[in-house]
């Protein structure tokens, strides 16, 4: 690949590409550790590899902090506190595929394509932070830009425990690069808010023989209510209700008392998510109004939307500069998917979102990396940072209150 990149530069982002199996290999061994949110043994294990793999960059010294209960902690990694520029590294750690999942393996379709649990969600992406920083600590300019890492444990299933570390870090931070997983082959300019929610029906029993007219049967009330609960995505514009889970019922011969579902609500504007909230807060109060029925609704916006913002536009800049001369086109995007990219943003940090790997079939049996990636992501991220701690990529700094 012909590059423009300045010699001073040039055999660091080489010495990236010239590991690249190294890359796979490490890759394909963090991704059969089954790190499932709710599995705390294979998280200590997945804990561990990274303590060791990112405690042994020079001058970093790493931490284990409280991230809620059920998991081993976030792992910390601190280099250079004291310098006059800090930048935050964030991704995470967890997966989708629990213990019993099927999925455990990697396995190598061809020379291009790696196919295994959380290869770009986003085991993939901790691979290419790695790279880029071992390629930017090799440099003379890494002492201008301190730098700390937070890999968290449960950005799957919400980041309820890792929240306050979250949004104490924004708060420290001029500014930040998530290494989820990439947007196609571009990166992410803004998310969607998400939140999800439990719509539970409460009917009455009773013989569906013998005294089938004095029952309430919550199934039937809740099939109803899920109707309307998905007309609230041809109502509502920029707006996603998905309901995901159903349960209730039990024997057949009895009026079922009880049914519940969970919906994952998306919004695209932060004024919506009350709006759409009042509206299932609604669709359960008309169930409550029938005779014999109960309804009740639980949960909350977890995550507000991720907005561009004037210096995450001159972050893109910078990055995208940094991809051209490496011969590489890239573009950001809106993404209907949330990472703690959501909270960092609404703590009032600016930041790049969807470093990280290019792949497909993320969260299903069809996840697969494209190795070449590894490569070209880290080579981009650490030539962002080369240029940005020698003074080539200028930044504005974060609005003050934010």
């Amino acid at each position: 690949m012909k590059t423009s990149v300045p010699d001073s530069f040039a055999p660091h982002i080489n010495r990236i590409a010239a590991r690249a199996g190294e890359w796979r290999d490490l890759l394909a061994r963090w991704c059969e550790i089954n790190s499932g949110s709710k599995n705390p043994g294979g998280l200590a294990l997945m804990l561990t590899a990274l303590r060791q793999a990112f405690g042994a960059l020079p001058g970093a010294a790493c931490d284990v902090v409280p991230a809620g209960a059920g998991n081993p902690g976030a792992l910390c990694v601190r280099c250079r506190q004291e310098a006059p520029a800090q930048l935050l590294l964030n991704g995470h750690y967890d997966t989708v595929f629990g213990r019993e999942s099927a999925f455990q393996k990697c396995t190598q379709i061809n020379a291009e394509t790696l196919r295994g649990p959380g290869v770009i969600d986003m085991k993939g992406g901790i691979v290419i932070l790695l790279a880029a920083l071992q390629a930017f600590e090799a440099t003379a300019m890494a002492r201008n830009i301190g730098w700390e890492i937070l890999l968290t444990p449960d950005e799957e299933i919400g980041s309820e425990g890792s929240a306050p570390l979250l949004a104490e870090a924004a708060r420290r931070f001029d500014f930040g690069l998530i290494f989820e997983t990439a947007f196609g082959r571009d990166i992410v300019r803004s998310r969607m808010g998400t939140g999800v929610f439990k719509l539970a029906v409460r009917g009455r029993a009773a013989h569906a023989g013998r005294d089938f007219s004095k029952g309430r049967n919550a199934i039937v009330a809740l099939a109803r209510a899920i109707d309307e609960i998905d007309a609230i995505n041809r109502e509502f514009d920029g707006v996603i209700a998905n309901v995901g889970a159903v349960a209730g019922g039990g024997v057949v011969n009895i009026v079922p008392d009880m049914a519940s579902c969970e919906i994952n609500l998306r919004v695209n504007r932060a004024e919506d998510a009350p709006r759409v909230e009042a509206c299932l807060r609604h669709i359960a109060d008309r169930v409550a109004e029938a005779d014999g029925f109960g309804a009740e609704v639980t949960g909350h916006f977890s995550a507000p939307p991720m907005m561009a913002t004037r210096e995450s536009e001159a972050m893109f800049a910078g990055y995208r500069e940094c991809a051209a001369m490496l011969g590489i086109e890239v573009d950001w995007k809106h993404s209907g998917g949330g990472s703690d990219g959501n909270k960092l943003s609404a703590a009032g940090l600016p930041l790049l979102d969807g470093l990280g790997a290019i792949g497909s079939g993320l969260h299903s049996d069809a996840e697969q990396a494209h190795l070449p990636s590894l490569v070209t992501r880290a080579q981009t991220a650490a030539l962002f940072l080369m240029r940005l701690a020698a003074g080539e990529i200028r930044l504005p700094r974060k609005a003050k209150g934010r």
